[in-house]
């Protein structure tokens, strides 16, 4: 006969993932004993308890109006009849983690996820904004299951430098360009430096932290029209105050991230990542995103979109404007109503609304000029291209739309640096025989290699070239690129140098070919010779000696699965993404 007792509800508020004591009931006791010691009554705590994870930090201007979010967010979780608990996670920032943010963020989404599972909170929202701390937050919180919402910091204001508009950070490498090619002298480079970060907030450009601003609102798991707003505006302290109370709102529903975070949200983040001519760094982290989820990312499905859906947003580095132009020109709503044909419009949201019922409900459009019509765009094709060929046997990623088109088809000399130190010892030498048409190459600043795949993949022009007025050459490596970089810069090779992979074995005086058009990069040597080099050299992948860079260094993934760690992917394979045309 079957049991007629109802099955027990999940715990909520409170009674949440209790100490463990011995004794269930001593253990809510004591809980609500200690939280009422700052304050709380009864009535506080019977309310869903929304959790609040603060990355604010001195060290980390990006996040400087963490304060004020919270605050706001704090306000709309109350006003929905919710009790807001904010706490402390790691904080990352790009310029100040040594030796690359991208080495700390799946320490910051270990934290993240278990910060979450430790405390009690019935839904969470995660304020992130520069470059890794949006994706450790999403991969933390994929993992941890609890109902979660992304806030974004927001983008710095602009500045002005001698009549010229700047923001950080594609003017901060275009100005250094210009200096280290004795353009401009000592005290111009200090005044600009001055001007180039005008307000607290992510850099202004269309780089990794706006990108994946971008991509979180396209995944669904921000509030509509949540991406765009900057840091220091009444409209960003707004879209706080919608995010703590649409968070009460998924707590009650249990809208979990695998309802949101699905293989159509990331196809249609995959459109907008090429849509805007987003940071390549935004497809490593939306792999690692989707591989918490079981989901893999593929990446000729992803060449595939790239063939067929346009760069319409006209923002540096690709284009000409700033994140603030593109807030005013719409913000992400307009873009997504331009890419309304290709978007899967059945993926759930935060609000609970489907993509499609949000872009019904959107405001009209009106006459701008940063956000194209899908009929002219500012780059016919994706902002990414997907390369292979026998140095990048496991692919490449090139951004082709801040690339330059002279270069994009190319056979040169290889000009081989065999790390950063190497590189940094000789690219300024004079005696370094090089020429504009060769191929610079840096190996070994992989996910071990570096450790963290740091941002030299935009190796700096040769000085001697520099000075002859050279801008842009051939580069590539097994590591990253800034999203504010522009230039014909050959990223992510896989496998990487430091285990193994072809580019391990490029010398000097190799001939390589790139061809964007035919997505190939080679090295015309014979099979026969990489492996004669391959047997000649054995290498053994790095390892840490102790602590964290040990973990690291045993668990890291290469660029094609996002370079998580292994034991943090889904055990099993869902689904593939881009499916199949």
């Amino acid at each position: 006969m079957a049991s007629s007792k109802k099955p027990e509800s999940p715990a909520t508020g409170l009674r949440k993932g209790l100490t463990n004591y011995g004794d269930t009931g001593f253990s809510l006791f004591l809980r609500k004993a200690f939280i009422k010691g700052a304050g709380y009554t009864e009535d506080a705590l019977s309310r869903p308890v929304i959790g609040i994870a603060n990355t604010g930090s001195s060290y980390n201007p990006c996040h400087g109006n963490a304060p004020q979010l919270i605050e706001a967010v704090k306000r709309g979780v109350m006003l929905a009849g919710g009790l807001p608990v904010d706490f402390p996670t790691i904080s990352v920032h790009e310029s100040f983690s040594q030796p690359t943010s991208m080495y700390l963020r799946n320490l910051m989404s270990m934290d993240t996820e278990e910060m979450i599972r430790a405390q009690p909170m019935d839904a969470v929202v995660l304020i992130g904004g520069c470059d890794k701390t949006v994706p450790a937050q999403l991969m933390g919180a994929a993992s941890a299951g609890v109902p979660a919402i992304q806030l974004v910091t927001g983008a710095m204001l602009t500045g002005s430098h001698r009549g010229e508009r700047v923001g950080a950070c594609t003017d901060c490498r275009r100005y250094w360009g210009r200096y280290r090619a004795e353009e401009i002298d000592a005290e111009e480079i200090t005044d600009v430096n001055n001007q180039l970060v005008a307000s607290v907030g992510t850099c202004s450009v269309m780089g990794t932290a706006s990108t994946m601003a971008c991509l979180a609102e396209a995944l669904g798991i921000m509030v509509f029209g949540g991406a765009s707003a900057p840091a220091v505006t009444a409209d960003r302290m707004r879209v706080a105050e919608q995010t703590g109370t649409t968070a009460v709102a998924m707590a009650v529903n249990r809208l979990t991230p695998d309802k949101i975070l699905t293989g159509k949200a990331f196809e249609n983040a995959l459109r907008v990542l090429l849509s805007v001519g987003g940071s390549t760094n935004g497809i490593v982290h939306l792999t690692a995103m989707a591989g918490r989820l079981g989901i893999d990312i593929d990446l000729a499905g992803l060449d595939r979109l790239s063939r067929e859906t346009p760069v319409l947003v006209d923002l540096k580095p690709s284009g000409q404007h700033y994140m603030e132009d593109f807030h005013k020109a719409g913000g992400m709503p307009a873009l997504l109503r331009e890419l309304r044909p290709l978007l899967h419009l059945d993926a759930l949201t935060v609000s609970g609304r489907t993509l499609g019922e949000e872009l019904d409900a959107a405001p009209a459009a009106f006459v701008q000029d940063v956000i194209r019509p899908f009929d002219s765009p500012i780059y016919p094709v994706g902002g990414l291209a997907v390369l292979r060929g026998n140095l990048a046997p496991g692919g490449a990623i090139i951004k082709q739309s801040a690339a330059n088109p002279k270069l994009m088809e190319h056979e040169g000399r290889a000009v081989v640096f065999e790390d950063a130190e190497d590189m940094a010892n000789r690219i300024d030498d004079d005696a370094l025989d090089v020429t504009a048409d060769d191929v610079l190459v840096l190996k070994r600043i992989g996910p071990t290699g570096g450790p963290g795949m740091p941002e030299a993949g935009y190796m700096p022009i040769p000085l001697k070239l520099a000075r002859a007025g050279v801008k842009d050459m051939v580069r590539i490596s097994d590591g990253r690129m800034s999203g504010t970089a522009a230039g014909t810069i050959v990223l992510h090779v896989t496998p990487e140098a430091a285990v193994g992979g072809p580019l391990a074995y490029i010398q000097t005086g190799d001939r390589i070919r790139l061809s964007v058009k035919n997505r190939e990069i080679s090295v015309l040597i014979s099979d026969e010779e990489l492996a004669r080099r391959a047997a000649a050299h054995p290498i053994e992948r790095p390892t840490g000696e102790r602590g964290y860079r040990k973990l690291y260094m045993q668990s890291v993934t290469q660029a094609d699965q996002g370079v998580d760690f292994d034991f943090l992917r889904a055990t099993d394979t869902k689904e593939s993404v881009p499916g199949k045309a």
